[in-house]
């Protein structure tokens, strides 16, 4: 479990969105989006706050007008995690928020209008140290490319981007990162791999409008996968018509998955059958509810019955393996304790909270030694 992922990430080049660096050895970020109305303060900073503590590394929230542009500038200042601002069509907003502290600008250049109003915003970008996002969205292609291929494509993506990223190039602005999103899998996997080869600068990735929980995260998890195995991605948002925080989730698990990012914890845990000693479901679902708040890395195994049990319990932190009449509690690979059946999900969130404990207490002795 704790064995480096074996895949080979792209060398991109390095930004920094607020004191998130996106690209080169920095770990794959997980970001999500507001959707309460930017002109309510409290909602929406109430909900950057739920993202932040999911674990959101990045938000990005919608600028429509220069009332939410005002708006944004107030709820700058009240979260820590870095925002992103969502704008298109009206450069001054861009500027108006430049001026608010915004730590990314998400534009389309060719959407913004005349070439001194690119220049504009990308001066602002460069004055406030900003980097500006390129988001190119099948939903939206160019009319003059929908007419040359006929219907959204790969190539008609990359295109779209490269006209994007041009304006950038002639104004000699290299800090920015690039999205060519789409909902068909097949299209957004092949637009990244291409424009993967002819950019150096950082990747956002995303299947849009992927659909809602269930279906949104099967089909996310198959595009994204075949994309970061490939070592394609420098930042990740999973598009959910769900809770945004569920997009945080999904994200990490699916980061997790590949040892690409450690944040919280890496369950392990059979489907269960007939050979469980205990309501290996209920022990899950009840654990994953009630230790969301823990941040730090660990591996905890949860398998109802003695046959792949003590083998998964003995690479994994902390390990249940289903017993009668109790069950046996491994911590780091060796047997420690046994758990019956009636406070078991109470008892091994002790042992689980008490392991992240001396894990933490670790690390910040080895930071304290290391000043």
């Amino acid at each position: 479990m704790h064995a480096p992922s074996p895949i080979k990430r792209r060398q991109s080049r390095q930004i920094h969105v607020g004191n998130v660096a996106v690209g080169g050895n920095a770990p794959i970020s997980v970001q999500s989006m507001t959707n309460t109305n930017t002109l309510d303060v409290a909602a929406t900073v109430g909900q950057i706050q739920q993202l932040e503590k999911a674990g959101a590394d990045i938000v990005r929230v919608s600028v429509p007008d220069m009332d939410a542009a005002e708006a944004f500038g107030k709820i700058k200042k009240l979260v820590d995690v870095p925002l992103v601002a969502d704008i298109h069509f009206d450069y001054k907003i861009a500027l108006r928020v430049a001026e608010l502290g915004v730590d990314c600008l998400r534009i389309n250049p060719g959407n913004i209008g005349r070439e001194d109003r690119v220049r504009a915003v990308v001066s602002a970008a460069r004055d406030h140290g900003i980097p500006i996002r390129i988001g190119v969205n099948a939903g939206s292609l160019e009319k003059d490319l929908q007419k040359k291929y006929g219907e959204p494509t790969p190539a008609a993506l990359v295109e779209s981007a490269m006209r994007h990223i041009d304006h950038l190039d002639r104004l000699d602005f290299q800090e920015f990162k690039v999205s060519v999103k789409a909902s068909d899998v097949f299209m957004a996997v092949a637009a990244y791999r291409e424009l993967a080869t002819r950019i150096e600068q950082p990747l956002h990735l995303g299947i849009t409008e992927a659909g809602g929980l269930r279906s949104g995260t099967v089909k996310s998890s198959i595009g994204l996968g075949m994309l970061l195995m490939d070592g394609i991605g420098d930042t990740i948002r999973v598009s959910l018509a769900a809770d945004p925080v569920e997009e945080i989730k999904v994200g990490f698990d699916m980061l997790k998955s590949l040892r690409l990012r450690a944040k919280g914890i890496n369950f392990i845990a059979c489907p269960s059958c007939s050979r469980q000693n205990f309501d290996v479901i209920s022990t899950m679902n009840q654990l994953e509810e009630r230790l969301e708040d823990v941040m730090t890395p660990l591996d905890v195994s949860v398998i109802g019955c003695v046959v792949n049990g003590p083998g998964e319990a003995k690479e994994t932190d902390i390990g249940l393996t289903g017993g009668s009449p109790a069950n046996l509690v491994y911590i780091d690979g060796k047997p420690a304790s046994k758990l019956r059946n009636d406070h078991l999900v109470d008892d091994l969130e002790r042992l689980i909270r008490e392991k992240v404990r001396q894990k933490q207490q670790q690390e910040d002795d080895m930071i304290a030694r290391s000043v």
